[in-house]
């Protein structure tokens, strides 16, 4: 008799969908709300908050990337990761071709777009777009297949090096060129450290996540304060505490607050089309609302991120939901399409 599958655990899904939804928020913030007429105070308030969670959200998101690749990374069978890789790679040039033409529409929203082959050229491979995640995921399960037979105690000390460097500015200015190096080490740690994040995980308690944010809020003034943002190693060791108490915060909620992570669970478990699309209907709001829009409120800078955030991610689901019900579901898994292609050419008895 086989045994039934263990549970998925909950909180990585948690942390998932918190990490999109203040993806969302920060464009929302950087790329609409700060351009409003009269914005004051309160949008400023709004960056700088949002500016605080820079070290939480990618490297957390990473983490978490790193712990679902393990099994498909580290064994000795190459398939699965390729396949991943490949099906990354590959959404990474769809995507960013598709929101080529969609923000054409919206020029005014300060965001990365190509105006010429050349520049498409650049984004699709030396100069990432806000897409560069996907990028960035396919590569780093390159390396860390690469690197798999290589120590820990020796990959994730370079990794951190790496990582110090880039955070330091070092890295040209190529678009997110600079992300997709400096994150590396918060996948890898996920990837080789899984075993240690579940156990950090299970011994999470209420005070100890209380002690966590309160290091992380110190260090964040003490960064701030000293103007040492820019110091190598700061950077990726300020974001491994907000990466902790991501995790801690993650867990708890997942244990205590069912109310509050059931709908994170369920956002965290659908990020892809969330993370593809979003920079889309922000644009197009955005060119809405500038032709519209007259000077601005204290109330209205206080909520409106909250709401155009959640009407954002609602649009994101509902435009997935309508293109595969329409049979386009391929755009977010393209491989479907090179598997029918290749099925098309292998006879059904096999290649003999």
């Amino acid at each position: 008799m086989t045994a039934a599958p263990a549970p998925r655990v909950g909180w990585p899904d948690v942390a998932k969908g918190i990490c999109i939804i203040l993806v969302v928020l920060w464009h929302v913030v950087t790329k609409h709300a700060i351009e409003a007429p009269g914005a004051g105070p309160v949008t400023d308030a709004w960056a700088t908050l949002n500016a605080q969670l820079l070290p939480l959200r990618i490297p957390l998101f990473f983490l978490v990337s790193g712990m679902f690749a393990a099994r498909a990374v580290l064994v000795d069978d190459g398939s699965s990761w390729r396949r991943r890789a490949a099906r990354l790679t590959m959404l990474y040039i769809v995507w960013v071709v598709i929101q080529t033409f969609v923000l054409a529409l919206a020029p005014d929203l300060d965001t990365a777009r190509a105006t010429s082959g050349w520049e498409l050229l650049a984004q699709l491979t030396i100069s990432p777009t806000n897409l560069w995640y996907l990028l960035a995921l396919a590569v780093y399960l390159a390396i860390g297949r690469l690197s798999r037979r290589i120590p820990a105690a020796v990959v994730l000390p370079v990794a951190f090096v790496v990582a110090a460097v880039a955070g330091a500015g070092v890295i040209p200015d190529l678009g997110n060129l600079w992300q997709l190096v400096q994150n590396l080490f918060f996948f890898l740690v996920g990837l080789r450290l899984r075993a240690v994040v579940e156990r950090f995980a299970k011994s999470v308690g209420v005070w100890s996540t209380v002690a966590l944010a309160a290091v992380y809020v110190a260090a964040l003034a003490v960064v701030a304060g000293l103007a040492i943002r820019l110091l190598p190693g700061v950077w990726p060791a300020l974001a491994l505490i907000a990466v902790a108490f991501g995790v801690s915060l993650s867990v708890l909620l997942d244990r205590h607050v069912d109310v509050v992570a059931r709908p994170l669970r369920w956002i965290g478990q659908r990020t892809l089309p969330i993370y593809v699309l979003h920079m889309m209907p922000l644009a197009l709001i955005d060119a809405v609302l500038r032709s519209t829009r007259g000077r601005t409120t204290d109330v209205v800078e206080a909520v409106a991120p909250i709401l155009l955030t959640a009407i954002v991610i609602g649009i994101c689901l509902g435009v997935h939901a309508l293109l595969v019900r329409f049979g386009l579901g391929a755009l977010f898994d393209p491989l479907r399409v090179t598997d029918r292609f290749t099925a098309r050419l292998v006879p059904r008895g096999g290649e003999g």
